[in-house]
C-alpha cells in the first residue's frame, strides 16, 4: 500500500513537470520575438562606456533604440565624429547633433582662499566628513575638497589642483553625472558648453561679512542682476542665470569677489575687473576659535 502510494505520487510529479515543460516551450514558441541582428552590430560600433549621457540607461538600450530609429547617433557625445558617422552609415540614417554637455562646479573656495573652522579627522571622503558638523568648512555650501568626484569619474575628467579644488577636463567629461550623485554638496550639475556665463558659488547667505570665511563668495550684492537683467535674477541670495537668453559679459564685471564668471573652454574662468586679485598660493589659516 505504501510502494503504491509513493508511486503515485512520483507519478504525479513527473506528470506536473512534463506539463508544466510542454507549457513553457509553447510560450515561448508562440511570444518569442527576433531580435534585430543589427543591434550587436550598433552595439560593437559604440564606446561601450555605459554612461547614460545619451539619455539612455547603458550602450545596449541606445543601440535598440537606434535601431529602431528612436534616436540618433550624435546623441553619444563619448563617441568620436568617425565613429558616430560610421553607425549613421550602417543604419542608412543622419548622424544628427547633440551639443555636448559638461559637469560644471559651483565652487572656487579652494584652502587658498576659504578657512576651515575646524580640522576633520576621519576616512578621507567627503560623504563621510559632511556628516561631521557639515565637514567643518566656514562656508557651510563649499566644496570639502577631498576628491569623492574624482574617484567617482570613470573617465580621469575630475583632478584635484593644489589647492583641493576639483578640475574638471571638458574634453573628457562625458556628462555621464557620476560627479553629481557623488558629491555631498550638491556643487556639481550638468550644462551644455554653451553655457559660459556661471555662478561659482551656492553659498545662500547674505553680505560682505562671507569674504572672511572665503574670498571668493557670492555676497549677494546684487550688481551682476543689475548689469545684466532679465539675463540674472537674484533668488534666495544667489544669482541664477536664464540660459534661455543671451548670454553677455557685462555680468561680470562688477562683481566684487569674482563669484560669477565668463567661461572659455579649459581656460581659467574669466572674472571681471572689480573682482580682488587673488595672489595667494598657500593655504589660507584656520579662523581663531
Amino acid at each position: 500500500m505504501e510502494l503504491l502510494v509513493v508511486v503515485t505520487a512520483v507519478g504525479a510529479m513527473w506528470a506536473l513537470t512534463f506539463i508544466l515543460a510542454t507549457l513553457l516551450v509553447v510560450a515561448n514558441r508562440k511570444l518569442h520575438v527576433e531580435e534585430d541582428p543589427r543591434i550587436d552590430e550598433v552595439e560593437e560600433m559604440l564606446p561601450l562606456a555605459n554612461c547614460g549621457a545619451c539619455g539612455f540607461p547603458g550602450c545596449r538600450p541606445f543601440a535598440e533604440a537606434l535601431v529602431a530609429l528612436k534616436t540618433t547617433p550624435g546623441k553619444c557625445t563619448v563617441s568620436t565624429e568617425e565613429g558616430r558617422s560610421r553607425i549613421a552609415t550602417y543604419l542608412g540614417v543622419d548622424v544628427g547633433g547633440e551639443e555636448k554637455r559638461v559637469a560644471r562646479l559651483a565652487c572656487a573656495g579652494g584652502t587658498n582662499v576659504a578657512r576651515n573652522h575646524a580640522h576633520y579627522l576621519g576616512l578621507s571622503s567627503c560623504q563621510a566628513a559632511s556628516q561631521v558638523a557639515g565637514g567643518g568648512k566656514g562656508c557651510f555650501w563649499g566644496c570639502l575638497g577631498l576628491g569623492d568626484c574624482e574617484v567617482s569619474c570613470d573617465f580621469d575628467a575630475i583632478t584635484m589642483n593644489a589647492h583641493a579644488l576639483p578640475v574638471v577636463d571638458l574634453e573628457k567629461c562625458t556628462a555621464c553625472g557620476d560627479c553629481v550623485t557623488a558629491c555631498p554638496k550638491d556643487l556639481f550639475s550638468l550644462h551644455p558648453v554653451s553655457h559660459r556665463l556661471w555662478v561659482q558659488c551656492r553659498s545662500l547667505e547674505k553680505g560682505d561679512e562671507l569674504v572672511a570665511d572665503c574670498e571668493v563668495a557670492c555676497t549677494a550684492c546684487g550688481r551682476c542682476a543689475m548689469d545684466a537683467p532679465g539675463l540674472v535674477t537674484m533668488q534666495g541670495n544667489l544669482p541664477v542665470v536664464d540660459y534661455s537668453r543671451p548670454q553677455i559679459k557685462d555680468a561680470v564685471s562688477r562683481c566684487p569677489t569674482g563669484s560669477i564668471v565668463w567661461l572659455e573652454g579649459n581656460l581659467p574662468p574669466i572674472k571681471g575687473m572689480a573682482a580682488k586679485k587673488i595672489i595667494r598660493q598657500g593655504v589660507r589659516p584656520e579662523a581663531p576659535t
